[in-house]
């Protein structure tokens, strides 16, 4: 049993994402408004 957990194993890949998908997300981001009313939240995308 202690060799089961004293092991490391790096199965764990670093991932990098393109420049044009961050652009992306971030003006999304920028453009996502959330509401709330009588406790239901409202999104909308402001383009």
């Amino acid at each position: 049993m202690e060799k089961i957990y004293t092991t490391k194993k790096n199965k764990h890949k670093l991932v990098s994402a393109k420049p044009e998908t961050i652009k992306f997300l971030l003006d999304y981001s920028k453009s996502l408004q959330v509401m709330e009313a009588d406790g239901i939240k409202y999104e909308s995308n402001l383009n």
